[in-house]
């Protein structure tokens, strides 16, 4: 479980391939503190730490992670919001975050205005894609406000902090990005949709 609050960035160092799974090799501020076995947001998608040396540790991510994320387009030097699994006495400043992307989208405007930035994001809508305006979205594994949304496309506003803290600093239009939905609204509908098929 996790807030969408991002601890730290790391920098992808390596990369390595093994039959449809890839490894990827993270240095953070955080990597001496973490432990195999112990469960990290990548840009919000949940990962094993497998090895830790120095100021790096290890992932590995099977081929459906890479097909229902973003992760499969990381490169050597790409940049990643990480966040470790939240304490069971820790505050919860930003909202219920599972760490399973729901699906991915894709950057189609960053505006910036009065010294805040605005991005618009496209996706393609299920009934599981539920959006309200001033509801949370978790977008590379930040914790967001929902602005304007409408059937496929939503905005987010970011203050200079998150910017300057995340990878929001380095998105452009035309980036593909994970998406988790408001847990609480996803079972809502699921429970709706069984109480309207039962009559």
């Amino acid at each position: 479980m996790f807030t969408g609050i991002i601890e730290t960035l790391g920098i992808v160092r390596h990369i390595r391939h093994e039959g449809t799974n890839v490894h990827f090799t993270i240095e953070s501020p955080i990597a001496a503190e973490l432990k195999i076995d112990q469960s990290v947001a990548h840009n919000g998608v949940c990962l094993t730490v497998v090895a830790v040396a120095g100021d790096t540790h290890t992932v590995t991510a099977v081929e459906e992670t890479l097909l229902r994320s973003n992760l499969g387009a990381w490169q050597e030097g790409s940049l990643v919001n990480l966040e470790r699994a939240m304490l069971a006495n820790a505050r919860l400043d930003g909202h219920i975050v599972q760490g399973h992307v729901d699906a991915t989208g894709e950057c189609i405007a960053v505006d910036m205005r009065d010294g805040s930035w605005y991005y618009r994001f496209r996706f393609v809508p299920t009934e599981e894609h539920l959006l309200v305006d001033k509801g949370s979205v978790c977008v590379n594994g930040v914790s967001l406000t929902v602005v304007a949304p409408q059937e496929d496309v939503f905005s987010v506003a970011i203050i200079p902090y998150t910017y300057q803290h995340t990878t929001f600093k380095t998105l452009q239009p035309g980036d593909r990005v994970n998406l988790e939905f408001d847990i609480i609204g996803k079972y809502i509908a699921r429970y709706a949709r069984l109480y309207l098929a039962k009559g």
